[in-house]
Parts: C-alpha cells; structure tokens; sequence
C-alpha cells in the first residue's frame, strides 16, 4: 500500500511538471512575440538581444518539455537507475544556447555601431516589454517555485534563465529610456553586449551547475551533514554507519552506507532498524534512494557515524 501511494506521488508530480512544461511553451511564445514586435517597431539593439534571448527560452521550454517526459520513463534493463539524468542534458544545452545566444547580440550589436539608424516609437517597443517582462517574472517565480519543490533540474534551470531575462529586460528599458532622453542613442548596442555579458555569466552557471549533477556531484555540506544526523537519530540498536555517499539523477538523490550492528543481531531486527532509517530519511529528503549494507561489529571505523 505505501509503494503504491509513493507511485501514485511520483505520477501526480509528473504530470503536474508535464502540464508546466507545456504551459512554458505557450507563455514563451507570447513573450517572444512581444518582443519580437519591440525589436521589429523600433529596430534597437538592445530590443534585439532581448528577443533573441526570449527565443532561447522557447527552445529551451521544448528542452524541458522532452527531458521531463523523458525521465520519468520506469527504470528498466538497459537503465537501471532511472531516466533521470536527461533533465542535465536538457540543462546543459540550454546553457550552451545561452552562450550562442551571447555571441549573435555581440555580433549584432558590432553591427548596430558602425551602420547606426535611428531608433523609432521608443515608448512602443517599451511598453510593449515591459508588458512581456511582467508575464516572464510571474512564469519565473512559479517555475523555480515547482521547480524546488518536485526536484527538478530542468525546471530550475528554465526559472533562473527566464529570472535572468527579466533583470536584462529591466536593464534595457532603463537605458533606453536614458538614451533617448539624453540623445545618445550610441547607448543602445552598448546595451546590448552588456545584455550578452550577463546571459553569458547566466549560461555558464547553468552548464557548471548541470554538469556537476552528470558527474555525480555530492549534495551540498549541509545536506551530507543533516543525511548524518538522521542516520545517528534512528539507527538505535546498531553500532555505527560509515562510508556514506551521495550523488543526484534528475528529480531523486540515492545514498549508501554500511550499518555496522551486534553481531549476535538478528535479521529481522537488522531489517527494522532500516526500515526505520530509510522512513526518516524519505520523510524529510524527499525522493531519496536508499541503499544500506548491514555489518557485523567486527567492521566497525572510528571514523564512522556513531550511533546516538
């Protein structure tokens, strides 16, 4: 019965990140037509550089979209641990998109300088993204909000990169509001390869952060540390745990240890003691895959977990 109910947990969760997933398509394709109409009404740079970046949203919202259908496919014979990892894939090339992204706002904006037009309907183009950032900070929150919550690599990195475009968006209507006023519309690609400096930065914290999880990065010291102490708060009856390790696929993180009892311990009491563990452990980590090897005394390490 409880197997089935965290089954039925894990179904919901998907699903629900599926329906986001999808819901992040259709809002990035608003965003990136009311962009595209501030770019096309003005012809500036920086409205440019703030479209193409949108555009990388879109294709980035597909990404996610097939990488979270991808890892909640079942474990089987050829992935024993799951699908889970396709969500860093998805992550890390988005972060490679960004960094393309990046490099065409530069060259555009090269081109800007040296071939500079007037920019027209300036309060247009600006009220036209000002309405478009609204939309991408209120999706932002709510995708980094799912994102915490169910675990998601993928999620979480579409809310930073879509947080990352409401603070260029911001940057770019305040500059060209101060370029205008001040008539000095040279501002305007200087805006630009700022805007590709930052998503530039933000593309690079993405693939650090996904490419850590590829390789089986530990969880951060604060988790490792709370993971001990829950093992010492409810093995009671056993001597030690030592060799902890950690690592993260996708939405789930998986521990091992060796549990170090009496000798003269039974199975069955062995068994409970896991249990017990294992409870604690998923009730507070979320989707946490636990593996524990039992021990006799004889295998204790001074360097182990004691038992409290």
């Amino acid at each position: 019965m409880l197997l089935q109910r965290r089954a039925e947990e894990r179904e919901s969760i998907v699903r629900r990140l599926q329906r986001i997933a999808i819901g992040s398509i259709g809002v990035g394709l608003v965003i990136l037509a009311l962009k595209g109409l501030a770019w096309w009404v003005t012809g500036s740079a920086a409205f440019y550089s703030d479209a193409l970046e949108t555009l990388v949203n879109v294709v980035a919202a597909v990404l996610t979209f097939g990488a979270i259908r991808y890892s909640a496919m079942p474990a089987d014979a050829n992935h024993p641990y799951g699908h889970g990892k396709a969500e860093f894939f998805a992550a890390v090339i988005e972060g490679v998109l960004i960094v393309v992204a990046a490099l065409l706002i530069v060259n555009h904006s090269w081109h800007v300088w040296w071939h500079s037009e007037p920019i027209n309907a300036v309060f247009v183009g600006i009220g036209l993204n000002v309405l478009a950032t609204c939309g991408n900070a209120a999706w932002a929150a709510l995708l980094m909000s799912e994102g915490r919550r169910a675990r998601s690599p993928a999620l979480m990195a579409d809310g930073r990169h879509l947080l990352a475009d409401v603070v260029t968006s911001l940057v770019v209507i305040l500059g060209l509001i101060l370029a205008v006023r001040g008539g000095a519309l040279w501002l305007d690609p200087l805006l630009a390869v700022a805007v590709a400096c930052y998503i530039l930065f933000s593309g690079w914290k993405i693939i650090r952060s996904s490419v850590g999880g590829l390789m089986d990065e530990a969880p951060a010291a604060a988790i490792r540390e709370r993971i001990r102490q829950l093992v010492a708060e409810h093995a009671t009856g056993a001597i030690e745990a030592h060799d902890l390790r950690t690592r993260t696929a996708g939405r789930f993180a998986y521990l091992e240890f060796h549990l170090v009892v009496p000798g003269d311990m039974r199975v069955d009491e062995a068994h409970a003691i896991c249990d017990r563990i294992e409870e604690a452990l998923r009730k507070e980590m979320g989707n946490l895959v636990v593996t524990i090897h039992v021990e006799p005394e004889m295998k204790a390490k001074q360097r182990g977990v004691p038992v409290l």
